[in-house]
């Protein structure tokens, strides 16, 4: 028998990601899992590829449901976790995909989220310096945006080094649908995705103003991108260097902090980052260049946006918040074809 974890919001795509995680973790037991207009399915009418979970009931996202559990993953809507999280035991670990608690700034949180601020918790990214060790000291911690994890991994160690200039960054990410969740949007359907490329959120993305507190970054233009595919991210991420760095330096910085982690993978020289290599994986894959016309550094990040991107990273914080091995449970191998 392992840690007792609970899942809230099991009915979305990321939900269901954890709980595929879950399920196939050798230290975790799932005793509940939750959802509001779901409960009272079993778990194989919402994921039919969860075949070992599906009779497993939905029950009612109450905290009563969810207090039992040593560890709770909140994968709802932004806006929603703070309410539920208050009212769990303070010994109750948590660890939230949503963006209640992740910026440390209230004012940027009420400008891109138009709601009050609920507070800061300890932020979920590991590979970031000094990380890692609060989040195996936090019994709250706030999971990273999707968009996030691609954007602070490619830009904050060169933010770090001096190597690239904080404030002149360019962000341009595509994102499969699953990013957008699973509610029955029109602009989501097969027909209107399929052979199509289309931004959205342009120039007021909520991510924003999360990259530029996770890379260091002082000024940063993002646009996304949907993209016809269900999963993946690929983020271009694009900076003016400093003190005439190129690309090698570039490339020393990123190999040298990464070089211990178990998830974050600089290619080599001639490979480029490719979202289908990192589908079903907690991996980020990332790849140097120099932009020839302009002088300008680009990195290329490909993740799984409900991998690294969400529930991959998710168990990872919960690996270490448990003081288990911070690679139980997940693979940095992708799946293919």
């Amino acid at each position: 028998m392992g840690y007792r974890v609970a899942v809230a919001g099991a009915s979305g795509y990321a939900g269901g990601e954890l709980l595929r995680l879950v399920d196939g973790h050798p230290d975790l037991e799932l005793v509940a899992a939750t959802a509001h207009g779901s409960a009272g399915s079993p778990l194989g009418d919402l994921h039919p590829h969860l075949s070992r979970l599906a009779n497993v009931p939905v029950a009612p996202t109450d905290p009563e449901v969810l207090a039992g559990a040593d560890l709770v993953f909140l994968a709802l809507p932004h806006g929603t976790s703070a309410g539920i999280a208050a009212k769990l035991p303070e010994s109750t670990r948590i660890v939230d995909l949503g963006a209640d608690f992740r910026l440390a700034d209230p004012a940027a949180y009420e400008r891109y989220y138009g709601v009050p601020h609920a507070g800061t918790w300890t932020y979920g990214l590991p590979e970031l310096p000094g990380q890692r060790e609060r989040i195996a000291a936090s019994t709250r911690v706030a999971n990273t945006g999707c968009y996030v994890v691609a954007t602070a991994l490619a830009l904050a160690p060169l933010i770090a080094a001096g190597v690239a200039d904080p404030a002149d960054v360019v962000v341009v990410g595509a994102s499969g649908t699953s990013g957008a969740g699973r509610s029955a949007k029109q602009h989501l359907l097969a027909a209107e995705v399929i052979g199509d490329l289309s931004p959205y959120k342009v120039g007021n993305h909520q991510h924003t103003p999360e990259m530029k507190q996770a890379s260091g970054a002082t000024s940063l233009s993002f646009t996304p991108v949907l993209a016809p595919m269900p999963r993946g991210i690929l983020a271009t991420v694009t900076a003016r260097p400093r003190g005439g760095a190129g690309v090698q330096d570039a490339r020393e910085v990123l190999t040298a902090a990464y070089a211990e982690e178990p998830f974050v993978f600089v290619l080599d020289p001639g490979r480029g980052p490719h979202t289908a290599a990192t589908f079903g994986s907690n991996a980020a894959h990332l790849q140097v260049y120099a932009d020839a016309d302009s002088g300008r550094l680009l990195v290329l990040s490909a993740i799984d946006n409900l991998g690294k991107g969400a529930a991959g990273q998710a168990v990872q914080n919960a690996n270490l918040m448990l003081g288990l091995p911070e690679t139980a449970g997940l693979s940095a191998n992708g799946i293919a074809p």
